[in-house]
């Protein structure tokens, strides 16, 4: 037992290696990437033609990689569908798949190629990782053969998946994960049966990682978070953006900052589908982002991230997010409350009629509390307080809560909701809270053009969004965007 003299140098000394722990930095990418898209058909393509527009997509992967690498980057996250692109039957897909085996395999396809039959893929993935010293994460598309004694094996002999891998420095193959949550439109790729929790160990963190649009369910980003207790989350997407604010970099920087883990979001780049929007994110807020619909060019994102946010002294504690608003009296409620419609669900708004002001507004269980003070009330610009408790069920079935602060696109209140890019109404300040009735709520402030706010805004421990400084440039929106899973 060590004498009662040496306990408080010995907690000393501890406290101080967690804390230089925790500011481990390491350099990450993601590359934003406009595919090179196939010719849309119902029949399948040769292997070898298949081969060839994915050794197009790769080419530039491969620059991004090696751009990464050379600026001291240990690790980058490339798209969803970055290597063949979309619009795909079941039967089209088929010759762009591979067999990807379980990493504990102890593979390096860079080296031994036909280990598992073809995977001219996989080989050139594991060749730029050990190339250039640097973790690879890439999504793909597995093959797994099936037959009639599997209850569920697809008439066609085998289960496709959505896949993403992971490549270390030596060009191992170490993770390998299966998309769970499909978008409506993936009708070419099986579900796994069970939802996976990838994760791998790094020099610096704990790594996890899972597709698009299984950020928005509890099954694999919340257990993948808060179970398995990862450090960095790798995140692949194709993500269509849907303002005022399911933006990429809104939705993504917020779900970072509400699970108080770092997040690299690459997304893939195509403004015809208004898919754009990459990032670097850490739980205090973005580190380095790009929202460009403007050009079709790909782009790479280089930032330092402390290795284990969840140990530096600026991690931020646990959050009550219904604390403040279910302590305090309703405030002043507008007597003009309409209805909007925001991504095809119902909101209830009303509108900010004053420069500044004090407004509660409720649906079902939610109140939503504002209070604001504009610089300048002006009259071309509408701004509303809006507030959705309920099931969203267009692309899939999840539950929100919402509250948010949004400019509408023109001064008839019948467009507040639809798509809006640019402000110029300046707030003096803002502070936006909800009964909230889940613990997971994603805070974000999103600015005029699309920018986000990082060190302009703060979450208090009673679950107030407020705004540390003056905002800088006019306002979006604010949110607090809650997820219910229980209630899915």
């Amino acid at each position: 037992m060590l004498p009662s003299q040496a306990l408080l140098p010995a907690a000393v000394f501890a406290l101080a290696a967690l804390q230089a722990l925790a500011s481990a930095p390491f350099m990450a990418a993601v590359y934003e990437h406009a595919v090179i898209l196939p010719h849309p058909t119902q029949q399948p393509v040769s292997p070898s033609h298949a081969l060839a527009l994915m050794n197009k997509n790769m080419d530039v992967l491969e620059g991004a990689v090696k751009e990464a690498a050379q600026q001291g980057a240990h690790i980058i996250v490339t798209p969803e569908d970055g290597i063949y692109g979309w619009q795909f039957t079941r039967e089209s897909i088929y010759p762009y798949l591979e067999d990807i085996p379980d990493p504990v395999v102890n593979w390096i396809p860079c080296t031994d190629p036909s280990r598992f039959g073809p995977a001219p893929v996989q080989e050139r993935l594991s060749c730029m990782a050990r190339n250039n010293s640097i973790y690879v994460v890439a999504n793909i598309g597995d093959k797994k053969p099936c037959d009639s004694s599997d209850p569920d094996c697809p008439s066609d002999g085998r289960y496709q998946y959505n896949a993403d891998v992971v490549f270390d420095p030596e060009g191992k193959l170490v993770a390998r994960y299966h998309k769970y949550n499909l978008f409506i439109i993936e009708s070419q790729f099986n579900y796994p049966k069970e939802p996976e929790v990838t994760t791998f160990e790094t020099p610096f963190g704990k790594f996890g990682i899972f597709t698009c649009f299984d950020i928005l369910f509890y099954e694999p980003a919340v257990v993948l978070v808060s179970k398995m207790q990862v450090d960095t989350v790798l995140f692949p997407t194709a993500w269509m953006n849907v303002l005022p604010f399911l933006t990429a970099v809104e939705f993504h920087s917020a779900w970072a900052m509400g699970m108080g883990v770092n997040l690299l979001s690459a997304n893939t780049h195509n403004t015809s589908m208004a898919m754009t929007g990459s990032g670097i994110y850490a739980p205090a807020g973005a580190r380095t982002y790009s929202y460009n619909m403007k050009t079709e060019d790909g782009h790479l994102l280089i930032a330092e991230l402390d290795a284990y946010p969840r140990l530096s002294p600026a991690s931020r504690p646990a959050v009550s997010w219904n604390s403040y608003a279910l302590s305090v009296e309703r405030f002043s409620q507008n007597d003009h409350e309409f209805t909007g419609i925001i991504f095809q669900d119902h909101f209830t708004f009303t509108e900010l009629t004053k420069p500044a002001g004090n407004l509660t507004l409720c649906q079902k269980g939610l109140c939503c509390h504002l209070s604001y003070k504009m610089a300048e009330k002006r009259n071309d610009e509408v701004y509303v307080l809006g507030a959705f408790d309920d099931l969203h069920v267009i692309e899939g079935q999840y539950y929100l809560q919402i509250c948010t602060l949004l400019k509408c696109p023109s001064t008839n209140l019948s467009t507040c909701g639809q798509p809006v890019e640019t402000a110029q109404t300046k707030f003096e300040m803002f502070s936006l809270s909800g009964t909230f009735g889940t613990s997971y709520v994603f805070p974000e402030v999103l600015y005029s053009e699309v920018q986000l706010a990082p060190g302009e805004f703060e979450v208090l421990n009673d679950g107030r969004l407020i705004s540390k400084t003056k905002p800088t440039k006019p306002v979006i929106t604010v949110t607090l965007f809650g997820r219910w899973y229980e209630r899915d």
